[in-house]
């Protein structure tokens, strides 16, 4: 979605009818800030978190989907508070957090990361509820475990749409930045 193009007209359109889902890397954060206790979720003012315009883009983010009429049902975060908070902002309502989506680097086993990529994996080939998109935010390592190489370079506030086909497959439909989201719905 690199501008207001058929493809990306028709793509939104598609998105009104619901069956897609978005796997978000959380917003903008402070870079100046790091998570200095990783499994202690709880405890946000240890947590790298928002940054003002992270929340502003998160905001207009869901601002967009509302008025694009692009519905959302369900939306899963990790437990870390920038993913919940984006989650939040971007759907205007609850989220359910979980440690499949959360990052655990260097703090849990390899055999737990492993096992977070196969749930995240198949919570993305999970088809949303009729007429609705299913929203998903994680981080870096977790998208790049889940998805491959392809998204090391994947930057806050990027999404990956893709296309659950019913039977525990799916398809990656675009990718794009957030901000190219709220100027579609311009």
């Amino acid at each position: 979605m690199r501008a207001q193009t058929p493809s990306t007209a028709a793509l939104l359109a598609e998105m009104k009818q619901g069956g897609y889902v978005i796997v978000l890397r959380h917003g903008a954060t402070n870079r100046d800030q790091a998570d200095t206790a990783p499994l202690n979720h709880d405890n946000i003012a240890k947590q790298r978190l928002l940054s003002p315009a992270g929340k502003e883009i998160a905001q207009k983010v869901g601002e967009s989907f509302r008025k694009l009429g692009i519905a959302l049902g369900p939306v899963y975060t990790s437990k870390f508070n920038r993913a919940v908070e984006t989650g939040r902002l971007m759907s205007g309502g609850e989220v359910i957090t979980t440690l499949d989506l959360t990052e655990g680097g260097r703090v849990v086993t390899p055999i737990e990361n492993d096992r977070r990529a196969e749930a995240f994996w198949k919570l993305v080939a999970t088809a949303p509820p009729p007429g609705k998109n299913t929203l998903i935010v994680s981080h870096k390592p977790n998208i790049i475990d889940a998805f491959g190489k392809d998204w090391f370079n994947v930057k806050e506030g990027e999404a990956s749409v893709f296309r659950p086909d019913g039977t525990g497959k799916t398809a990656l439909v675009a990718r794009f930045q957030s901000a190219e989201l709220i100027q579609a719905a311009r």
